[in-house]
């Protein structure tokens, strides 16, 4: 019996799905934990996978179209099952359809030796998108020149049962696209890879320790300019990731209180101005290292982290009934998007070094704007940073992202005249407003937050110490 293939809720939020691309054609394969089609969520651009193995008979509904959740989008079944009652009512496609839709195939029912015209189409196998394509069958004059069989050259087109024959029986290696598009750009051969992806799948962590290697029988493509090699994470068990303590009745009260006069979040905002100048030689002095490049970015994401360590009370949840204190500390960083705001995290931020996050949130930020992110990549936060310096704001509030309790808003960096042990001096300056939940943050803990930030962006020794 038929089953029917669903538009799937691939991210928390996600009501409908736009069906991007399908990636099984109708008529092709199918086995359990394949990617069927892409599809675009409110977030990110997500694998639709097959639940049950069987053939793609029919796709109920067009690439480019948007579909409710839970609604059906195609058909997988046993070859040649009419799935024209399963699919409410619509017809299933008529094979002669196809024959017209492809005259090339007559020339070899037609044949003495070989199958009828209708036999032919139903054994013509589909194209498959994962078979290598890389060896083209040769062209008849070549096969004459060989003397393929005994009466005189081969026929040009060659019969389905014989194309099925010379197929490839080469195993299909399951990965995502991602881990896919960076093997193509390394010239890695994803035939040794053992994935650890969902049913052996390759993603894109199996790579990182992978050398390229020649294809083989080729020729090795142009060497590129070496990438910087970042060392592999493992986060440091530091106990239970996080303690929920229950509301004192003062912290009930300011909670009503607060929520009954000003709003769902009760906000208020505290502004700080540093002096960048040690923080600017130091990232001139790391960058001319040549081991990849440090922004000022990622520098006050490092500094943010450390800081929510010595302050947890700001590296918090409010939760209606409770407030949960986190031990770990996931920095969220604000991405503008084409259409949006999205907010990768960084994870263990205050476990990595410099290099580690420069490299992480360049890798998150890219994929963001490509709407490649997963799920688990853009939840989670404990406490979010927004930088609009390089669009030349100097100073800007930002909105809380619940259940996080504060938000840093980061202001442009501009060289400003300022009194440095009695004297004028230019020095390079930049704005800092937390935006705290008052439920959470009183002012003075939002205040020593920024006081120990401050420190440690002025003497950015203490990031490494």
């Amino acid at each position: 019996m038929a089953t029917k293939v669903v538009m799937e809720a691939l991210s928390p939020t996600m009501e409908e799905g736009r069906l991007v691309e399908w990636k099984k054609q109708e008529g092709e394969a199918v086995a359990v934990g394949d990617v069927l089609a892409e599809v675009e969520t409110d977030k990110a651009v997500m694998e639709l996978v097959a639940r049950a193995a069987g053939t793609m008979l029919r796709h109920i509904v067009p690439a480019g179209t948007t579909v409710p959740v839970s609604d059906p989008v195609a058909m997988i079944g046993e070859k040649g099952e009419d799935v024209g009652a399963a699919n409410g009512g619509k017809p299933a496609p008529k094979a002669e359809a196809k024959a017209e839709a492809k005259p090339a195939a007559g020339p070899a029912a037609g044949t003495g030796a070989g199958p009828s015209a209708k036999d032919a189409q139903m054994t013509q196998p589909a194209p498959d998108a994962n078979v290598p394509t890389s060896m083209p069958p040769a062209p008849p004059a070549a096969a004459a020149s060989e003397g393929q069989g005994p009466s005189g050259p081969a026929p040009k087109t060659a019969s389905p049962g014989a194309a099925a024959a010379a197929a490839p029986t080469e195993v299909r290696v399951k990965a995502s696209p991602l881990a896919r598009k960076i093997a193509a750009d390394r010239g890695l051969d994803l035939h040794s890879v053992t994935g650890s992806g969902p049913a052996g799948r390759i993603v894109q962590r199996d790579l990182r320790d992978i050398q390229p290697t020649a294809a083989a029988g080729g020729t090795p493509s142009a060497p590129k300019a070496a990438a910087p090699i970042v060392p592999r994470f493992e986060p440091v068990p530091l106990g239970e990731p996080f303690r929920d303590v229950p509301l004192t009745q003062i912290r009930k009260t300011i909670a009503k209180r607060l929520g009954q006069s000003l709003g769902p979040v009760p906000t208020f905002y505290l502004t700080i101005e540093v002096d960048m100048e040690r923080v600017a030689e130091a990232r001139e002095a790391l960058n001319a290292l040549g081991e990849g490049k440090v922004s000022f970015n990622d520098i006050t994401i490092k500094a943010v982290a450390l800081a929510l360590k010595q302050h947890p009370a700001c590296n918090a949840w409010w939760q209606d009934d409770h407030i949960r204190y986190w031990g770990e500390v996931h920095v969220a960083m604000a991405v503008a998007i084409e259409d949006g705001l999205i907010t990768p995290v960084i994870r263990h931020a205050d476990q990595k070094s410099l290099r580690q996050i420069a490299a992480e949130s360049k890798d998150l930020a890219g994929r963001a704007r490509e709407r490649k992110l997963k799920p688990d990549e853009y939840t989670g936060g404990t406490f979010s940073v927004s930088n609009l310096g390089m669009l030349d704001i100097e100073e800007f509030t930002a909105i809380i992202n619940p259940p996080e309790a504060g938000i840093l808003a980061i202001g442009r960096m501009a060289e400003k005249p300022v009194v440095v042990d009695g004297q004028v001096d230019v020095r390079r300056r930049m704005r800092l407003t937390m935006s705290c939940d008052h439920r959470v943050i009183d002012g003075a803990t939002g205040a020593q937050f920024l006081k120990t930030l401050k420190a440690m962006l002025e003497n950015p020794l203490a990031l490494v110490w």
